[in-house]
């Protein structure tokens, strides 16, 4: 009997492209993977709307869906209106509990509403706040992945993070998360898998990690 290809969608981190995931390899015998890349938010159009909108580029059933960072949040939005195989949030948060404190005083200052401005502009101040401070060569990487600069998605994005109003975790998420966080430290509610020396940008550097467990953690009943 043939067995059945599972179809493997992932999301990338905020400003981002899909080319984070371009050295997961997942065995083609088993797994189809689909690139999910971010659209340009209307004005005040809400994360739930965002949600079903890219749930629209989902043409397979069962599927599963990965998220990095921000995209983390976003696959957590988009299971709310799908029948998953599988939901798998990296280098994220769960809940609103577990977003750090500067994001959280943001929230109650409304910083957020300025912060966005001035990074449009400054790819190295936009890659800080994206992938964390202490990363080697981080202009060039920074410069490889990231791919919007639209002040409209960055608004919006950003205040989707600091606001978002989960208070329970999904019962059903998986949660991966690097130790060495720097932009949401590790401080998860309820179950996680923590990897040891795990930065946010862990998806790509420790590529390998994710190759050798994807499979077992989608496989596992």
């Amino acid at each position: 009997m043939t067995q059945d290809i599972i179809h493997v969608y992932f999301v990338p981190g905020m400003a981002a492209s899909s080319l984070i995931y371009e050295n997961i390899e997942l065995p083609k015998n088993q797994f189809e993977m689909h690139m999910l890349e971010w659209l340009i938010p209307s004005v005040n159009e809400t994360i739930e709307h965002y949600a079903k909108r890219m749930n629209e580029n989902i043409i397979h059933d069962n599927v599963v869906l990965i998220g990095v960072s921000f995209g983390g949040i976003l696959v957590q939005e988009m299971s709310k209106y799908l029948s998953l195989r599988k939901l798998i949030v990296i280098s994220s948060v769960k809940t609103k509990h577990e977003l750090p404190k500067r994001m959280k005083l943001a929230k109650f200052t409304k910083a957020y509403k300025i912060m966005p401005t001035s990074l449009v502009n400054n790819i190295d101040a936009l890659a800080k706040y994206t992938f964390g401070k202490s990363v080697k060569k981080r202009v060039a990487l920074y410069r490889r992945y990231l791919s919007i600069t639209n002040k409209q998605y960055l608004d919006w994005s950003i205040k989707q993070v600091v606001c978002w109003n989960q208070d329970k975790p999904l019962e059903n998420a998986i949660h991966i998360q690097g130790d060495k966080d720097m932009v949401f430290p590790h401080r998860c509610l309820g179950e996680c898998i923590t990897v040891k020396g795990g930065t946010h940008i862990m998806i790509i550097n420790k590529y390998k990690w994710f190759n050798e467990n994807l499979p077992k953690l989608i496989l596992d009943e």
